[in-house]
């Protein structure tokens, strides 16, 4: 069967049970978990779906949105927790470290070993994941809660960050661009900007995604970025750029394990 085939039978399946994952497309079709990653790649390419950790759902009606800070984190993919995995790796026993209100660094909080750390966080979720880690220290930043995508902002959240110094700065990112990082909305970019300014290490996890994808609000140009972590290797323009703001690059290859 070629791909065109099974991209048709995995809408029509989808039309019927609204989701899928890997191992009922390698079950049907009699296809490697590569092949069924391919398809589940080529059909989010087109806008058919939206790819979940081990699989996909239908995408909403009506076109594309900003999904709430829960809904994105339930339909983020393989390769953004594989993302989240390497971050963490990076944090060393006695850390002192900084994290935005991201999924992708909600998973880099969630799979963190080192001993004796300190994190600083505007992410309740984030804040919550930590919580459970006896070998972390955790402060909360305080300030207003955007409650559909749970970070704190405002002016009490920036008083607040002029307190700290950090070694490490984990921070999401919505759109990369040859003018930087940009995110939807203001509020939660004034935050990483000063998250910014508080680090020694400014480390950016993002998915293949989020290259060329303007948002709304500029925080920073390409040479505030001292490593990008990513999970495939952007266009040649893209990474000449980043050669040239020697940001260090991370490509995280997808892996064969089961989900």
């Amino acid at each position: 069967m070629f791909q065109e085939e099974r991209i048709q039978a995995i809408s029509e399946y989808l039309t019927r049970h609204q989701r899928i994952d890997i191992k009922e497309i390698c079950r049907r079709f009699e296809v490697s978990r590569d092949t069924a990653r391919r398809d589940l790649l080529r059909m989010e390419e087109l806008g058919l779906i939206l790819r979940t950790h081990g699989g996909a759902v239908l995408p909403p009606k009506g076109g594309a949105e900003v999904f709430e800070y829960k809904e994105r984190l339930e339909r983020e993919s393989d390769e953004k927790r594989e993302i989240g995995i390497c971050a963490a790796a990076l944090v060393k026993n006695g850390d002192r470290v900084l994290m935005d209100a991201s999924t992708t660094v909600q998973f880099a909080a969630e799979h963190i070993t080192a001993e004796q750390i300190v994190v600083v966080t505007n992410s309740i979720d984030i804040a919550d994941v930590l919580s459970r880690k006896p070998s972390a220290r955790t402060y909360l930043l305080g300030g207003e809660l955007n409650v559909k995508h749970r970070f704190l902002f405002g002016q009490s959240t920036i008083d607040k960050l002029a307190d700290y110094q950090v070694d490490k700065l984990f921070l999401g990112a919505c759109g990369i661009t040859a003018e930087g990082l940009t995110f939807p909305y203001e509020e939660d970019g004034v935050v990483k900007r000063e998250m910014i300014k508080r680090a020694e290490q400014v480390i950016v996890l993002a998915d293949h995604t989020k290259f060329d994808n303007r948002m709304f609000y500029r925080i920073a140009g390409l040479e505030a970025i001292d490593l990008l972590i990513t999970d495939r290797k952007p266009e040649e323009k893209m990474l000449r750029l980043l050669e040239e703001h020697q940001v260090e690059l991370i490509i995280v290859p997808e892996d064969d394990q089961d989900d």
